[in-house]
């Protein structure tokens, strides 16, 4: 193992555990396939619509179950073993995405079959993210890689996004959306053999008698109490209500303003995995570093920034490079945010603090991709980015105004 860590550069300290490793390569290649999927069932969605609110509708469908079962996946998680819990949600994830193939293959795919499997995806996928996110700091020996293995998560999340579109995109023209959900389920595969070898002597879960309300209220007070990580986890919410819900209206806005075709869109979506990668590599590069607090500010200023240049463009090329720029400040921010919530949440209230995060980060999606839908149906989709990235930049800037903490931290 010595020998493997010294070969690593510090952007890549992670790896060189031998958990960790197992998971990066699994998620790497499961994540390409769930963006192949969502690739291909957005645009497949506006195919057989034509309405941009039914993107919304679909994707509130979708996040919506996060909004009532995040907070107690939390406590779930912190109860029993993680990595148990995530072979369930993603062998559940598996058979909903084959199930989708199979309908589309027989063409009998209908937008409420798509809705359904949407809202049953969301389900496990509220069980999912907060266990997975508390599971990294357990795949890690040495505490001081947690940054860079959460950073390295948003590597493998972006590089993902960069080449999972691109090629659902060609996939999607060549054969067919069926395709795209075929390779989808069949990824999964790949995390789960990475679970099923890893050896986790810590990931035991913590027993308790008290009812799932009281572990609640526990990591709720935590998080309001924390001078730090209140605004954390209210900045990321903000971001991803009015900011992120920018990417349910990215089939419209390529069709309808960029006017281009399916492979054109899917290279739109790898442009801002492009710019993710590049800021989480950065973010993995600089993790035994301080500056945290500065850089993540950086990155809160330059998303939404980035969106109303977006917003403003009508050449495609100026879209692809506003659309990297989009997907640097986001992540820039998000890992930054994630590293401090979890360094600075004690390990028995882990699971419970990362469902409140993720509960902001995904269970008040469905609001933002309702509302998004809802405003570009009204006043077109560049309308709807505007008044979204305005709102969270104006949100940013009362971050460093009224909790400088942030900045320092």
């Amino acid at each position: 193992m010595q020998a493997v860590s010294g070969r690593l550069p510090a952007t890549f300290a992670a790896l060189k555990h031998p958990n960790y490793r197992r998971w990066f390569v699994g998620q790497v290649l499961s994540l390409m396939g769930t963006w192949m999927q969502s690739v291909a069932q957005g645009w497949l969605v506006y195919e057989l619509t034509g309405s941009r609110l039914a993107l919304g509708a679909i994707s509130f469908v979708g996040t919506l179950p996060a909004l009532f079962l995040m907070l107690p996946a939390g406590v779930v998680a912190d109860r029993v073993p993680k990595r148990k819990l995530l072979i369930v949600t993603q062998a559940s994830m598996m058979v909903f995405a084959a199930v989708l193939a199979l309908l589309a293959w027989t063409e009998t795919l209908q937008v409420w079959h798509i809705g359904v499997l949407a809202f049953l995806l969301g389900v496990a996928n509220s069980f999912d993210a907060p266990a997975r996110l508390a599971l990294v700091s357990e795949l890690v020996e040495d505490r001081q890689d947690l940054q860079n293995a959460i950073a390295l998560n948003a590597t493998m999340f972006n590089l993902a996004r960069v080449i999972g579109p691109a090629i659902g995109g060609l996939v999607l023209a060549g054969f067919g959306a069926a395709w795209c959900f075929a390779l989808n389920a069949a990824s999964f595969l790949a995390v789960l053999i990475a679970l099923l070898l890893m050896v986790l002597p810590r990931d035991v879960g913590h027993q308790t008698n008290r009812r799932m309300f009281a572990d609640i209220g526990e990591g709720a007070s935590f998080v309001w109490r924390h001078p730090v990580v209140r605004p954390l986890i209210l900045l990321v919410g903000v971001a991803s209500v009015f900011g992120f819900s920018y990417a349910v209206l990215l089939p419209a806005y390529a069709s309808d303003v960029l006017k281009v075709d399916e492979a054109g869109y899917g290279l739109m979506n790898a442009a801002v995995g492009i710019g993710a990668l590049t800021g989480s590599v950065t973010m993995a590069s600089l993790a035994r570093r301080g500056s945290k607090g500065r850089l993540l500010t950086f990155g809160s200023l330059l998303f939404p920034t980035a969106l109303l240049g977006l917003a403003a463009v009508r050449n495609y090329y100026a879209a692809l490079v506003c659309l990297m720029l989009v997907g640097l400040g986001f992540v820039s921010q998000n890992v930054l945010a994630n590293t401090l919530v979890q360094t600075l949440s004690p390990d028995a209230l882990r699971g419970r603090v990362m469902s409140f995060y993720s509960f902001m980060f995904f269970g008040t999606a469905p609001f933002g991709a309702l509302l998004a839908g809802a405003l570009a149906q009204r006043f077109g989709s560049s309308a709807a980015i505007v008044i979204g990235a305005s709102i969270t930049l104006l949100f940013s800037l009362g971050v460093i105004i009224f909790a400088p903490v942030v900045r320092r931290s």
